[in-house]
């Protein structure tokens, strides 16, 4: 069996960055860090930081005063943060920057008096944090049948920002409905949406070419990681999201000459190994990896945590 490895895949930099929030909290303030939400979306992730001595929680009022607490890659409401400063909480704020971006960009469109149009998956934690910093009113589409359903006059400035999980691909066609509905409308630029986002969707379709069957390493929860499925589903191979090697299936690969694997931007490399062993447990394997984008993009931790140790 021929196992072909995506190019890239995996961790992207925003991911690392919370990751070692919480790692270097540990070192710098000692067991236990409390974490509001998952760190990011990923079990593995979660329960080998728990073992470190992180302790995740859903609400800042489970965390005793005074405590160390980080907010997770996804963003927070400006309520979470005003209940945390209640608290005491000593905040160490590992919300990506690419997500920082985004909450910024909206908050200078609506001081310019434009109504906002946020493009996302309505619950994930990422659009709850971006409608709650936003100043209101924020519309939130999915669809191209939001669009035409938005009550927002066709004569009024708007402005739209997307949630960064999704890709460049996944928004053209509702900016382009927006763009058509309203003649008055900005939004930012194409490089702006998040580059690891994009880059793993092209990743997959190379995959798409040469695979006969795929396998997405990462969480049901994973926003990323879904849409990595979807997307392999869309060239007719059978494509399947895996959380690690115990989830595969010998049936999905009996007759499978090659098996694509990539991982959601929130999957650890360890886990792509795991799946690996599942594969080579069935039979003798190949592993390659595809040509594909380096990645070399990092963003800077917290001053106060630059210099500890993990």
């Amino acid at each position: 069996m021929k196992v072909v490895l995506a190019q890239p895949r995996g961790f992207c930099a925003g991911v690392v960055r919370a990751i070692e929030i919480v790692e270097r909290a540990l070192a710098k303030h000692g067991a236990p860090v409390y974490v509001r939400h998952e760190i990011v979306h990923n079990r593995h992730v979660v329960e080998t930081l728990k073992g470190k001595g992180a302790i995740f929680v859903e609400d800042v009022g489970e965390v005793p005063p005074g405590a160390v607490t980080v907010f997770s890659a996804h963003g927070v409401a400006r309520s979470v943060e005003h209940a945390a400063a209640a608290r005491g909480l000593r905040v160490l704020d590992a919300t990506c920057p690419l997500v920082a971006k985004v909450h910024a960009q909206g908050t200078r469109y609506a001081a310019q008096g434009r109504t906002v149009v946020l493009i996302g998956h309505a619950g994930h934690p990422e659009v709850v944090g971006t409608l709650g910093r936003v100043p209101e009113p924020v519309h939130l589409v999915a669809s191209v049948a939001d669009v035409a359903a938005l009550t927002v006059p066709d004569d009024a400035p708007v402005a739209y920002i997307t949630q960064t999980t999704l890709s460049v691909d996944d928004t053209r066609a509702i900016i382009a409905a927006l763009q058509a509905r309203y003649a008055d409308i900005v939004g930012p630029e194409t490089r702006d949406i998040c580059y690891a986002t994009q880059n793993r969707q092209n990743s997959v379709r190379d995959l798409g070419r040469v695979a006969d069957v795929i396998l997405v390493v990462g969480a049901n929860n994973s926003s990323n990681s879904n849409r990595l499925r979807e997307i392999g589903s869309e060239f007719d191979i059978p494509s399947y999201l895996v959380a690690d090697g115990d989830m595969l299936e010998a049936d999905w690969v009996k007759d499978a000459e090659v098996v694509g694997v990539t991982a959601g931007a929130s999957a650890p490399e360890v886990l792509v190994e795991d799946v690996i062993d599942a594969l080579r447990r069935l039979r003798p394997v190949e592993v390659s990896t595809l040509p594909g984008i380096e990645e070399t993009i990092s963003f800077r931790l917290p001053a106060e945590l630059a210099d500890i140790g993990q």
